[in-house]
């Protein structure tokens, strides 16, 4: 099921209280600010940057990254300051040095180039890329056809493609579905990117059990709950605000899915790094601003655009919250070891 019940909390962080009942974009004088919760950082993007922050404290600069370790830019600079070396492949990391891999994942090859460069890898794949890869390989060695269902040019499509390339296909759209050829059609699986909107994968899948009707898919989605939840908030308090804005940078998948989610609904999003991006006539006779960020957005970005706002007279700040989250990942051993903590299964909280 791509959909859940969800029951919405409501917290008032205003400096004048809010009357209960003002949830909508009538009237004509309040002017406020509903804060989405969750948002922001998900507990694979949290493991991510720490493992970078411990691998530097524990091992000394210069860390090398491959890819960005998530898709943000004032993250990235932010570890670049620190000692961190981002390179776009394995082979521009010398030999003998020690490399990370991004929570986005990587293909088996990119594991045989470390393994030949003599590198020293700490990986930084997010559990639910992992739990993918291992999907994509389970269908593969069964027989399947697979067909991997999102965006071509992302950094977790390319690592899960590359774990059985001879019978994957990715699509993109439902459009693509129909040119879709496979040696046995009731051999045939699916598989999604992590961060895909919940609509667009509900219409693929769909599509694809038009065309093949006995396609399998995973035992549970593989939209990851913080992508989930994060749609579920905007869903929830579009048609209540004038405009929604979504922190969060460019190439961020789901950050650009949370836009798509609220245009779809009606309402106006954009995509913004921070406050800075904003175009004062976004605001021009809009009462209710709906601020959200996404998985890979640090809180810091998200506090400077209630700012911003605050000083544009959204004085009423709402935090409203969908549902709690309390997921927690754990290091991986490389780190572990390193730092000679307890096997592999000390957590990281979500902050």
């Amino acid at each position: 099921m791509l959909t859940h019940w969800y029951t919405i909390y409501v917290i008032t962080t205003a400096l004048e209280s809010i009357p209960n009942g003002t949830h909508n974009e009538t009237s004509p004088r309040q002017k406020r600010v509903l804060l989405l919760k969750p948002r922001g950082f998900c507990a694979g993007v949290v493991r991510a940057i720490d493992i970078v922050k411990i691998a530097l404290e524990t091992f000394g600069a210069p860390i090398y990254v491959r890819r960005e370790i998530v898709h943000n830019r004032y993250v990235v600079n932010e570890l670049a300051e620190k000692g961190a070396i981002f390179v776009h492949e394995i082979d521009d990391v010398p030999d003998g040095q020690r490399v990370i891999y991004s929570a986005h994942g990587v293909s088996p090859a990119v594991r045989d180039r470390s393994k030949g460069r003599n590198l020293k890898v700490i990986d930084a794949t997010c559990p639910l890329v992992t739990k993918v890869h291992i999907e994509a390989v389970k269908f593969a060695k069964q027989g399947y056809s697979l067909v991997l269902i999102g965006h071509r040019d992302h950094d977790e499509i390319e690592g899960t493609l590359g774990e059985a390339p001879e019978v994957t296909q990715v699509v993109s759209n439902v459009e693509e579905v129909g040119a879709l050829k496979v040696p046995d059609p009731n051999r045939v699986a699916y598989l999604t990117q992590t961060t895909l909107s919940l609509d667009e994968a509900r219409d693929i899948i769909s599509a694809l059990k038009i065309k093949f009707p006995n396609i399998v898919g995973p035992h549970s989605q593989d939209i990851c709950y913080a992508t989930e939840n994060r749609q579920v908030a905007v869903r929830n308090v579009a048609h209540d605000a004038g405009l929604v804005l979504v922190v969060g940078s460019t190439n961020s998948s789901n950050s650009n899915r949370l836009v798509e989610v609220s245009r779809n609904l009606g309402t106006i999003g954009y995509l913004i790094d921070n406050s800075q991006a904003i175009d004062p006539a976004w605001l021009q006779g809009v009462n209710t601003v709906a601020v959200t960020a996404g998985a890979s957005a640090p809180e810091v970005l998200v506090e400077d655009v209630v700012n911003y706002l605050r000083q544009n007279g959204y004085n009423n700040v709402e935090e409203i919250e969908v549902m709690p989250e309390n997921v927690r990942f754990g290091l991986p051993p490389e780190i572990i070891q390193a730092i000679g903590g307890p096997g592999g299964t000390e957590a990281i909280p979500v902050r």
